[in-house]
């Protein structure tokens, strides 16, 4: 049984951020175990298992090896731990300058403001669409990101029908990304231009840099 001031984690390692709006910028990752989501395309099914009991204060000591304030707190889905809630207000308190990467199938209404949210909607062809949780929408605001991954044509027609139906870009930055090897990322681009999209489309910086994971 995990204590108030414990995490399971599967790893805590430096890298280039990938993805979202701090592309790029040498970032602390702390990768949570455990999903309750198994999306088709997942290419983490390393951290459903495993890990170690970790406190809070050996997590914190184990960044002052990296000289980086930016953290990203990531999974598995970091929210299935509660005590991801407290350990994200206390990095905040440390002023760092804290992002979460989840999936948008958990209660995000108690996450620290400071902290920016990078939240998905799993398109159909994810095969987790079920699990959405549109009402997390109302704690997003313009710091956050919505990030959909787009495995088809079918999942690019649906999406951006969920960005109209939801007014998804008066709430913040959208982001879309082609599925790894599932859709063509020219192809892709091709379609945001053709239909004006207000979105930003991303491509997984560590993939092209690494071929797999931050820093791998």
């Amino acid at each position: 049984m995990a204590k108030d001031d414990q995490l399971l984690i599967t790893e805590i390692f430096y890298s280039l951020q990938g993805e979202s709006s701090t592309v790029g910028i040498p970032t602390i990752f702390i990768r949570l175990t455990g999903c309750p989501l198994r999306c088709q395309y997942c290419d983490t099914e390393y951290a459903f298992t495993g890990g170690e009991w970790t406190s809070f204060s050996d997590i914190i000591a184990q960044l002052k090896k990296y000289d980086s304030r930016y953290i990203t707190v990531t999974g598995g889905e970091p929210l299935a731990q509660k005590n991801c809630i407290d350990f994200l207000q206390q990095l905040c308190d440390l002023d760092y300058n804290v992002s979460l990467e989840t999936s948008g199938a958990i209660d995000i209404s108690q996450v620290d403001a400071r902290v920016m949210k990078v939240m998905d909607i799993k398109t159909p062809a994810s095969q987790e669409a079920d699990k959405n949780r549109f009402d997390n929408l109302r704690y997003l605001d313009g710091k956050d990101q919505i990030k959909l991954v787009i495995c088809d044509r079918d999942d690019y027609d649906w999406a951006k029908r969920c960005i109209d139906e939801h007014s998804l870009t008066d709430i913040c930055e959208v982001l879309v990304s082609p599925s790894h090897e599932q859709v063509d990322a020219t192809e892709l681009a091709d379609w945001v231009l053709q239909d004006h999209l207000h979105v930003r489309m991303q491509l997984q910086l560590h993939k092209i840099l690494w071929g797999g994971q931050p820093g791998t």
